[in-house]
């Protein structure tokens, strides 16, 4: 392991600048480095964002009123930026920054040419670009004049992956290729690498837990990454793949969805997996409704909280493995074929859940604890994905 196996290196925010607008100035389009603070339009404490058919509503987290509506082409996704201001929206040309709090869109995009997951994780915030693998790291608390300094690290395949750095400056970094994932590496900041599996077919997702530990989903189980070391924690089944997980930083626990069937093409599973970081083992429970991978979230004390197809709102006490309430809220519902259309969407804020629901075009703010609607608002129209920051 001698070999450094990725290259690392650290761009200031003129270099930066000039790398993107050279990248964007191929695709049509300039990169923009004016401060946010010249000329802010507005004033939101509490925004939530969602997506919709052309564009990023910016909402009051209080009233549910839409202060912004923000006009972007193309399948959108949402990443909280890591700093409770800013977020990340991926578009076809990169990782475009919002300032949520003046509800205001910059001209400011990392470029990246399959933008992919956003991971937030001890004050850092890591982009992986799936068509080339790259990977780029940053202080989320240097946006807002500009685009910030960088480190960048380089996957050895291009692939749809994910990276974390770690608070000691390694990098967790998927292994996989074209034709899929089998598991992952941890690297130094100079890119020689520490450990290494490969016992994680089909990876996909990350979710972090207390004491530092990284859970990534596969179709067997997890692997975990723990004071530097990995470690597998089978599925109780020969095939039970986890691709969606929720985390909490202050728990041990991590949730994950939970399947079975290797030749569904849409497995619309009633169970959930609860996976202890400090034990190593892994439990299933069985909600008795199925869910999306949009419908995990936490709750402020570490619970779980999942959004099912019966409408309610499923709160789990994991270290019991049990659902300790549930409220409900919509309609029942089916998930659609399509990942990218519509389907009620959860996201917690303390103690507040925002759900979305599509059909009536409607977002709800509920109490996790009592469940009561503490306001509930009409859309324009539908909104697809909803995150704060």
């Amino acid at each position: 392991m001698s070999n450094p196996v990725f290259r690392r290196r650290t761009l200031t925010v003129g270099a930066l600048v000039a790398t993107a607008g050279l990248t964007l100035a191929a695709c049509g389009q300039a990169a923009s480095t004016a401060d946010e603070s010249e000329s802010p339009t507005t004033s939101v404490e509490h925004p939530i964002l969602a997506t919709h058919d052309g564009g990023v509503y910016i909402l009051d987290g209080e009233t549910l009123e839409v202060v912004a509506d923000i006009e972007l082409d193309g399948f959108l996704r949402l990443n909280p930026a890591g700093d409770g201001t800013h977020v990340l929206v991926s578009t076809s040309t990169g990782f475009r920054i919002i300032n949520a709090s003046t509800a205001t869109a910059t001209d400011d995009e990392f470029a990246a040419e399959a933008p992919a997951h956003v991971v937030n994780h001890a004050d850092k915030t890591v982009l992986f670009d799936d068509a080339t693998g790259a990977i780029t790291v940053f202080d989320p608390h240097d946006l807002g004049s500009g685009l910030p300094e960088t480190e960048t690290f380089q996957a050895e395949e291009a692939h749809h992956g994910v990276a974390v750095m770690l608070e000691s400056g390694d990098v967790l970094i998927s292994l996989g290729d074209a034709e899929g994932r089998v598991g992952a590496q941890l690297v130094d900041d100079h890119g020689h690498e520490i450990a290494r599996s490969e016992e994680c077919p089909g990876l996909h997702g990350e979710a972090a837990a207390q004491d530092e530990a990284i859970v990534l989903g596969c179709q067997d189980g997890v692997l975990m990454l723990k004071g530097g070391e990995f470690t597998k924690i089978d599925s109780p089944d020969a095939y039970g793949r986890i691709g969606t997980q929720a985390g909490h930083e202050e728990s041990p626990f991590t949730l994950g969805d939970y399947k079975t069937d290797p030749d569904a093409e849409l497995e619309r599973t009633e169970v959930v997996s609860i996976i202890d970081t400090a034990s190593g083992e892994m439990s299933t429970l069985d909600l008795g409704t199925s869910y999306t991978s949009r419908s995990l979230a936490r709750g402020p004390h570490g619970e779980g909280v999942v959004l099912g197809t019966d409408g309610a709102i499923h709160v789990i006490d994991l270290a019991a493995g049990e659902v300790v309430n549930s409220f409900p809220l919509l309609a029942e519902w089916e998930e659609p074929a399509d990942w990218q259309e519509a389907r009620p969407s959860i996201y917690v804020s303390d103690h507040t859940a925002y759900v979305s629901d599509p059909v009536t075009a409607t977002m709800y703010a509920v109490d996790v604890e009592s469940g009561e609607i503490l306001a509930e608002a009409s859309l324009p129209a539908a909104a697809i994905e909803v995150t704060g920051v």
